[in-house]
């Protein structure tokens, strides 16, 4: 059973950084997709950012471009979502996943693994 821990979250004003990190069990990420995903109260859980451990290759909400950056450390089975510029439409809670497959998704259904989430809010 795959395990990710999330962290990294907290309480911040508009326009300040955050980092988060999610920390996964496997000894290697390579040949899986990883993502973010956030759920805004009252919302449903909606697709944020994604990678393709092995290569690289990222995609993103639109509205996060330029404001969010998605990597990741091999060498620490880690991935990482440094956002800037936070808005309070940025507050949410934030979730990690991960899916044994070469394709990045933004259907949260597509995602077989997920961290416990970490909550983020944007005071204005």
């Amino acid at each position: 059973q795959v395990q990710l821990v999330e962290s990294g979250g907290g309480l911040v004003q508009t326009g300040d950084s955050l980092r988060l990190s999610c920390a996964g069990s496997e000894r290697t990420f390579i040949g899986w997709t990883m993502a973010w995903f956030r759920q805004a109260p009252g919302k449903e859980r909606e697709f944020v950012a994604a990678i393709i451990w092995a290569g690289g290759q990222t995609y993103y909400k639109e509205s996060v471009v330029g404001r969010f950056t998605i990597s990741r450390d091999d060498a620490k089975n880690t991935m990482f979502l440094q956002m800037n510029n936070l808005k309070p439409e940025d507050t949410a809670v934030y979730y990690c996943a991960a899916r044994p497959r070469v394709r990045i998704e933004r259907d949260q259904a597509e995602y077989y693994y997920w961290g416990q989430g970490t909550q983020v809010t944007v005071s204005s």
